[in-house]
């Protein structure tokens, strides 16, 4: 007999402040993945729900963007954002990421692409154009006293090989595979090692492993 093959975890993704129209040409592109649940919400239904795993953010909002991600991030600290638009020029890419997003996707992407990204985010990845992360790495280069604390920290031999492979593009849950530990340690390792370099987000803290040739990939 056949094994029966597992399920993948269902991703319930919210859509939020969207036409109604958008939300139907969303929800076509996931019908086929059985494990991404697509739902419609407003800014204080998000609030006030605790199963929503993954927000889809429209940037035609304009100014309006980043104080909606404030609010996001207010109300769920733990909220994966990728934000979706048309056309975005870098910079404004950029400080999406800055300000919290995990990733950004034009819409005019295919399924694929938006699928990927989506399940990429999910596992705790960070997913922009390349182009984006080439101009955020030269920035750091060019001037890294400016972004990041003097001086070399100090990594446990845990904390080492979770970045050696968080700078290699693995996921949370790929890292706690590779290393047999939960995914809810591989968190909690990624946190602290933020903290100690003192930066926000992923991006910056793998730029900042190879700049200063923290990981044996970078010597």
């Amino acid at each position: 007999m056949k094994a029966a093959v597992a399920k993948k975890p269902r991703i319930r993704i919210a859509v939020v402040e969207s036409d109604p129209l958008r939300f139907i040409g969303f929800r076509s592109l996931f019908d086929s993945e059985q494990d991404l649940e697509l739902v419609s919400h407003t800014l204080p239904e998000l609030g006030a729900t605790t199963n929503i795993d993954l927000v889809l953010l429209g940037s035609r909002n304009g100014q309006n963007l980043f104080d909606l991600m404030a609010g996001m991030k207010a109300a769920r600290p733990d909220l994966r954002i990728i934000v979706t638009g048309t056309g975005a020029d870098d910079e404004t890419i950029l400080k999406a990421v800055a300000a919290g997003a995990k990733g950004y996707v034009d819409e005019a992407a295919t399924a694929e692409e938006f699928i990927q990204a989506i399940r990429m985010v999910n596992g705790g990845s960070v997913w922009a154009p390349r182009r984006v992360l080439s101009i955020f790495i030269e920035r750091v280069t060019s001037s890294p006293g400016r972004i990041f604390p003097a001086g070399r920290v100090n990594f446990t031999d845990r904390e080492k090989e979770v970045l050696e492979l968080l700078v290699a593009g693995r996921s949370n849950k790929e890292i706690g595979a590779a290393l047999t530990i939960e995914e809810r340690t591989v968190k909690a390792h990624v946190a602290k090692l933020m903290r100690k370099v003192g930066v926000q987000n992923r991006i910056a803290l793998s730029v900042h492993a190879i700049t200063h040739s923290l990981v044996t990939s970078a010597k």
